[in-house]
């Protein structure tokens, strides 16, 4: 029976996207993330195409190369970090032991989070989001802060990728080819700028770019577990002047990688 209701729904799913009828907006907005465009003809590359593609492929190595070849390190400084409060973590009561690490100490029972540590961690976080757009990469923005949802959605508008900022539906990742059909690209990097999901249970994408061994960048509080995160960047993910900083330099960042793209794009065989 339950088996038979899931093909119904997803019958009655597939029929909506053929009628082009307008969908739930966070269903479509992770739809809209996740589709992969259909297969090409497959035809006989020419001599042109060959080389240019050995050239892009040696361009991308070189890359790999540099410790910064994006320059990320000079879209913030440490001064900067401060004055938009990144350091400020929640009450002394509310510490998840996995963030002691991280921490310079308490202050009238706050935890001050350690900026030495955070900025190397976000500087590594923003040459990885760029080496993902530089390689054509899909990105997802995931927060659930109501506060900051549309200004998420605007700041991944204008980079040209998405987000993710409402209930998170279950499987999306680990159940997606059931979901969203054959052929479904799941992203190649997710950006939590908050990853709790309320102020006590962790968001689940979370989890399911674990499982899925997608990669993630996360701006981890002192209330977070940032065991599952691959780029852990410890800071304030609650006051608007700190996520405005984050969005902002992820936001450079993509932009950057892909500007290089489009540079190397252009550039004659």
């Amino acid at each position: 029976m339950a088996a038979h209701m899931m093909m119904n729904k997803i019958s009655i799913l597939k029929a909506l996207v053929r009628q082009q009828k307008p969908l739930d907006q966070s269903w479509y907005a992770i739809r809209g993330a996740l589709m992969c465009s259909h297969a090409q003809p497959e035809t006989l590359p020419s001599e042109n195409s060959l080389e240019g593609e050995s050239t892009s492929k040696c361009a991308l190595e070189e890359s790999l190369n540099h410790e910064d070849f994006f320059d990320v390190s000079k879209l913030f400084t440490r001064t900067e970090l401060f004055e938009s409060r990144v350091h400020l973590g929640h009450k002394e009561g509310l510490l998840d032991p996995r963030m002691k690490k991280y921490l310079i100490g308490t202050r009238r029972e706050q935890c001050i989070m350690d900026l030495d540590q955070t900025v190397p961690l976000l500087k590594s976080a923003l040459n990885f989001t760029a080496h993902i757009a530089y390689r054509n990469g899909i990105i997802l923005f995931v927060n659930r802060v109501p506060q900051f949802a549309h200004a998420v959605e605007e700041m991944a508008r204008a980079c040209g990728e998405y987000a993710h900022t409402r209930h998170w539906q279950k499987g999306c990742f680990t159940n997606a080819q059931i979901q969203m059909g054959p052929g479904t690209r799941l992203p190649d990097l997710i950006i939590f700028l908050n990853t709790l999901n309320d102020v006590f249970s962790q968001h689940q994408a979370v989890t399911d770019a674990a499982k899925m061994n997608i990669p993630t960048v996360a701006v981890v509080d002192s209330n977070c577990n940032p065991n599952l995160i691959t780029y852990p960047v410890p800071g304030n993910d609650d006051t608007p002047v700190a996520v405005e900083l984050y969005m902002r330099l992820f936001k450079e960042a993509v932009l950057l990688g892909k500007q290089k793209r489009k540079e190397l794009d252009e550039t004659p065989v």
